[in-house]
């Protein structure tokens, strides 16, 4: 039993897929805070599927080579994010349309590109991920993205705060609000492009989104969704890719699948906001009014 246990430990490739998983799931999970706080789900859903439109055309270009697959991903990203709001703010159509409108046209888009490219393409590679296959330049992309985003991210929490909370008070205190919130698209654009190895562009949203929502149903303070939505996005994520190994599923699914889980038991069980101290909080209230009223009743 524990040899079984700890064989995954014994690969290379296992080796650098945990330590790639957990650089991956730190940094989403940092991000996740303000994925969360500021409501930015369906930003960072659509932002995912709009890599495949930037892959499709790198690929066509350049082949296969990773730093174009980056640059690819990024400008298309960026495009669909900046084009989002600039339609929101151009037109009568909402933020919220608009974003559904071109992630579904950019999402199609990367997939009749990649029909058409003369590379062949294992499109379940970008779909749904490939943590196992991670290779030095992967780790290198995956490294890079890590140090520029959570250095930003803890110079400008209090900026970010009191941006998404307050932005009038913000403003008024000489803070950018539209450049911090295009810097936020940014870092998001970025934790994107990371996890593309480990879960692909379809499961992407659920590492940015889980690590705070659970957390969320724990605390109230931005730090502990920070920096627990940091640590939990790691420990999920490897614990994900065991979990794959050990039952020889789709790594990407089974990282997803452990992170919801997790959620799932915090929302039963949480002390302060589950599901069941709620109930045990609506049973003693009404058994309290049940004891005044007895007395009255007699």
């Amino acid at each position: 039993m524990i040899d079984w246990l700890l064989e995954p430990f014994r690969h290379e490739f296992m080796q650098r897929a945990l330590f790639g998983c957990a650089l991956i799931g730190f940094t989403n999970g940092c991000l996740s805070a303000f994925i969360v706080l500021r409501r930015l789900a369906l930003m960072a859903d659509a932002v995912a599927h709009s890599l495949l439109p930037g892959l499709a055309v790198a690929v066509l270009l350049f082949g296969l080579a990773p730093a174009g697959l980056f640059f690819g991903a990024l400008v298309a990203a960026l495009l669909v994010a900046l084009g989002t709001q600039l339609i929101a703010r151009c037109s009568r159509v909402k933020e919220d349309t608009s974003l559904g409108l071109l992630f579904a046209c950019a999402f199609s888009l990367g997939l009749v590109l990649l029909s058409l490219s003369p590379v062949r393409v294992e499109l379940h590679h970008y779909l749904f991920g490939n943590i196992l296959g991670l290779a030095d330049s992967d780790l290198w992309v995956i490294y890079g993205i890590s140090f520029v985003v959570l250095p930003l991210l803890v110079a400008l929490e209090r900026p970010l705060i009191l941006t998404m909370f307050e932005p009038a008070v913000a403003a008024s205190q000489g803070v950018r609000v539209n450049a911090l919130n295009y810097l936020l698209v940014a870092a998001l654009v970025l934790s994107m492009i990371s996890s593309l190895q480990a879960v692909g562009v379809v499961l992407a949203l659920g590492m940015l989104v889980a690590p705070a929502a659970t957390i969320y149903l724990f605390a109230d303070s931005v730090a502990a969704l920070f920096w627990g939505g940091g640590l939990l996005g790691a420990i999920g994520s490897c614990l994900g890719l065991l979990v794959s190994y050990w039952l020889n599923l789709p790594s990407g699914a089974c990282i997803v699948l452990v992170l919801g889980a997790i959620f799932l038991a915090a929302l039963l069980f949480s002390p302060r906001y589950g599901l069941l101290a709620r109930v045990l909080r609506r049973r003693h209230l009404h058994e309290q009014s049940l004891e005044r009223w007895k007395p009255h009743a007699h």
